[in-house]
C-alpha cells in the first residue's frame, strides 16, 4: 500500500499553538467584540434615550471604578454574598449529604427542596423584611434562598447515583458504613457535588443583585435602582456591565477550582 503524499497535510498532527491561539480568540472573545461593535453602532446611529454607545458606557465604568465610587458598594455587595453563600453551602451539603445517605429523609424532604427550587426566591422577601427589617441579614438570607437549594439537589443526587456495584464491592471486601462513605461514596460523588456548588455560586450572584434592587437599594444593585430611577441609562449600562463582568470572574474562577479539584476523574 502506498504512503500518503508528503505534500499532503496530516489531518492528525497536532494543531499548532497559533491556530489554537487563534481558535480561543475567535470562539471566546469574537461574538463579545461583534456585540459591542453592534452596540455602539446602533448606539451612534438611533437617538434612543436609553441605548448610549457602548464607549460611553465604557468610560463611564472606568471612571466609577478608578474614581472609586463604586467600591464602597463592590464591598458590602461581596460581603453579603460571601456570607451568604457560605451558609448556603454547610447547610446544601449538609442536607444534601443525609438525604443521599438516607431514603426516609429523601422521600421526607425531596418534594419541598425541588418545590423552593423553582419558586422566585423574591416570593420570600415581604417574610423575610418582616422577620429582619431593613438589614444586613435580609441581603444574606436571600442570597441563601437563591443558592442552597440548587446545592441540596445536586448533592442528594450525586450521592444516590453512585455506582451500587462499587459498593457491593466495599461489603464484599468487609468495609465498615463509614469507611465505603469516605473511601468510595464521596469520591465517586465528588465532580457532581462540585458542579452543584458552581451553579450554586452562580444563584448567589443573582439573588445578591435581586436583594440588593428590590429589597434594600444597597451595594452596587442598589446603585443600579438609584440610577435608574434617575433615567441615568449611562451608568445603569455601566453598572449592568460592570454586574456581568463580575459575574464571569466569578464563574471562571469556581469553573478553574472545579477543574482543579477533578482532574483526576479523567
Amino acid at each position: 500500500m502506498s504512503s500518503a503524499s508528503p505534500n499532503m497535510p496530516d489531518a492528525t498532527a497536532a494543531p499548532t499553538p497559533f491556530r489554537d491561539g487563534t481558535t480561543y480568540l475567535f470562539t471566546n472573545w469574537g461574538g463579545l467584540f461583534g456585540i459591542a461593535l453592534i452596540w455602539e453602532i446602533a448606539g451612534q446611529l438611533i437617538d434612543l434615550r436609553w441605548l448610549p454607545p457602548f464607549s460611553s458606557v465604557v468610560v463611564r465604568l472606568f471612571w466609577m471604578v478608578f474614581s472609586g465610587e463604586i467600591t464602597p458598594h463592590l464591598l458590602g455587595s461581596l460581603g453579603s454574598l460571601a456570607i451568604g453563600f457560605s451558609i448556603a453551602l454547610v447547610i446544601g451539603l449538609t442536607v444534601g449529604l443525609l438525604m443521599g445517605l438516607f431514603t426516609w429523609i429523601n422521600t421526607a424532604l425531596d418534594v419541598y427542596v425541588n418545590a423552593l427550587l423553582f419558586t422566585p426566591g423574591l416570593i420570600f422577601a415581604p417574610i423575610l423584611f418582616a422577620i429582619f427589617g431593613l438589614s444586613y441579614a435580609t441581603r444574606v438570607s436571600v442570597v441563601v434562598i437563591y443558592a442552597v437549594f440548587i446545592i441540596i439537589i445536586n448533592t442528594a443526587a450525586a450521592i444516590r447515583n453512585v455506582d451500587q456495584p462499587l459498593l457491593e464491592m466495599a461489603a464484599s471486601y468487609g468495609a465498615s458504613r463509614t469507611s465505603a462513605l469516605w473511601r468510595i461514596v464521596l469520591p465517586a460523588a465528588f465532580p457532581l457535588i462540585v458542579a452543584g456548588i458552581r451553579m450554586g455560586v452562580g444563584r448567589a450572584v443573582k439573588g445578591m443583585v435581586n436583594g440588593e434592587i428590590f429589597i434594600s437599594l444597597v451595594g452596587i444593585g442598589g446603585q443600579a435602582a438609584r440610577f435608574g430611577n434617575q433615567f441615568d441609562f449611562v451608568s445603569v449600562w455601566a453598572i449592568s456591565l460592570f454586574i456581568m463582568c463580575l459575574a464571569v470572574t466569578i464563574n471562571q474562577t469556581v469553573s478553574l477550582t472545579e477543574r482543579r479539584l477533578t482532574a483526576w476523574v479523567d
